[in-house]
This record gives C-alpha cells, structure tokens and sequence, in this order.
C-alpha cells in the first residue's frame, strides 16, 4: 500500500467517523486538560520524593556504584 493510497484511505475514513458536537467536545477536552496536569503533578512529586530518598540513602550508605566500583579496581590491582 502505497503513502497515497493510505492517506487517501485515512481521509476517506475521517470524513466516516462521527464527531462530537461542540458542547460535548469542550468540556470532555477541559476534563482531559486537567486530569493530564494533575496526574503530571502527581508524578512531579513523586519523582521529586523518590529523587530526595535516593540521594539521603546515597549519603547514608556511600557514594554510590562509582566509588563502590573504584574501590573493586584498586583492590584487584
């Protein structure tokens, strides 16, 4: 199938589908909108928690896998 073929296809198919009217395409798109910000709200925080423990255990615990790592090649030399 060729690229204009497909898109003919599409277009043919498009013009099929039937659209919602405005008063029910805006505020479904509204809702949509906000749920998206705060679900990357939500996932900001997170990231931002998980980022702060990750970096106290680091503290805690040493420097992390680099060091951990230097200290296996000075020993095996």
């Amino acid at each position: 199938m060729g690229v204009k073929k497909y898109t003919q296809e599409v277009i043919k198919e498009g013009k099929r589908v039937r659209w919602p009217k405005k008063d029910v395409f805006v505020p479904a798109l509204i809702t949509t909108i906000v749920i998206c910000v705060f679900c990357a709200l939500i996932l900001s925080i997170e990231d931002l928690a998980s980022g702060s423990l990750i970096g106290q255990l680091k503290e805690i615990f040493g420097g992390g896998a680099k060091q951990a790592a230097d200290g296996a090649i000075r020993l095996i030399r």
